[in-house]
């Protein structure tokens, strides 16, 4: 009797923490956030591709070949008051983000956009190029060959393509020139801060600091931000404490959400969405107009018409021609069709499970079911956020 009063009391206290661990699910803290001031930094610059065949930017662009010129003339050519036809140059626009702690003489990849009229960077190589910041300082300079994954071609009034072909990629492409500046050595306090802002998440994080992390004091800001102090008694550095901190797990929490997505009927929901129990009728009405040509030919050795005889109009909109001659008519249908759907129930949701099994027994298209969670939410019925894209 013991043995089994032991072994009901073991089940029982493995179904709880079962429930309770699967309840809110885990993530490391680096996976979930950020610590404030640690960003990239977005660049963006304005160059030129050339070696492309053929399929550069035309002459109408005239940004392309005033840019081809100023070019030119700093590497000695006289091009003032000259007009440059080239078709194998395109006005590119190229962005990268600088990560941060990026130090000078690494390397990022950088993409490449055309800006012009050209049908295609493939085979080209972008010409050194400086690129800036917010602030208008250069922080890295690109150059290379472009790679573009696809090709374009055509002629005659045909042409076949794959992928895009006017935006392309150079890995390692930019040269870091500057450094941003992050002084860490002397910090003695810092934030972290939510990827998406949770008061639970939030709560949770700020009590396990406290708990795990020795000599630092964790304070709850807000819904986003746990601000966090290092106490005199620590006598680590704060890339060590940073290091540690990030690699702990914290029970991440969320709020019910459906996202819909009308354009490509897409319909995603997270495990926390309920539904009350809804009567539901759906129905689709369609109307189909069709019209037919009909062409009616006289019958053999049927009498001509006398010159300058008229067609008359008869009823139904159709033209008959005086004597022997072909008549062409139009019949028009209308057809009018509504699905006959009963009302149905769909019970209250407990589980992620039972509110999909409910949706589905509706029988209804990825498209329709938008529209019926639409419905749902506006009857109060739907406890979720619906967020539509």
């Amino acid at each position: 009797m013991k043995n089994r009063k032991l072994i009901k009391e073991t089940v029982i206290a493995v179904i709880i923490v079962l429930l309770t661990s699967s309840s809110l699910l885990a993530a490391r803290i680096k996976d979930i956030a950020s610590i404030g001031g640690v960003r990239d930094n977005q660049l963006i610059g304005y160059g030129l591709v050339v070696g492309l065949n053929g399929t550069g930017d035309s002459i109408k662009n005239g940004f392309t070949s005033e840019t081809l010129a100023n070019l030119l003339s700093r590497q000695g050519l006289s091009m003032k008051d000259k007009k440059l036809k080239s078709d194998n140059v395109a006005a590119v626009m190229i962005t990268a983000q600088l990560p941060s702690f990026a130090k000078a003489g690494t390397r990022i990849d950088v993409m490449v956009s055309s800006v012009g009229d050209s049908s295609s960077l493939l085979g080209g190589t972008l010409l050194m190029t400086p690129l800036r910041g917010a602030d208008g300082n250069i922080y890295a300079v690109a150059q290379g060959a472009v790679t573009i994954g696809g090709f374009s071609a055509g002629g005659g009034g045909t042409g076949v393509t794959k992928n895009h072909a006017t935006v392309g990629r150079i890995t390692n492409g930019a040269l870091i020139e500057r450094e941003l500046q992050y002084d860490f050595t002397e910090k003695r306090a810092f934030t972290i801060n939510l990827h998406r802002p949770d008061f639970t998440t939030c709560s949770s994080l700020a009590a396990i600091l406290k708990k795990r992390v020795p000599d630092v004091d964790a304070r709850l800001v807000d819904s986003n931000t746990v601000a966090v102090t290092m106490k005199d008694s620590y006598s680590g550095d704060i890339v060590t404490l940073l290091s540690s901190i990030e690699n702990l797990d914290v029970p991440v929490d969320s709020v019910a959400m459906v996202v819909l997505n009308e354009k490509t009927g897409t319909v995603v929901m997270g495990d926390k969405v309920r539904i009350s129990t809804v009567a539901i009728a759906h129905g689709n009405l369609s109307i189909q107009i069709k019209e037919t040509q009909r062409v009616s030919q006289p019958l053999p050795f049927a009498p001509t018409a006398p010159a300058g005889s008229r067609p008359t109009q008869i009823e139904g909109g159709a033209t008959m021609a005086p004597g022997g001659q072909t008549v062409v008519t139009t019949d028009q249908s209308v057809d009018v069709m509504e699905e006959k759907r009963q009302l149905m129930v769909v019970p209250r949701g407990v589980t992620i499970q039972e509110v999909v099994n409910a949706l589905n027994a509706v029988g209804v298209s990825p498209r329709d079911l938008i529209a019926i969670l639409q419905t749902i939410k506006a009857a109060g019925a739907l406890q979720a956020d619906l967020i539509i894209m």
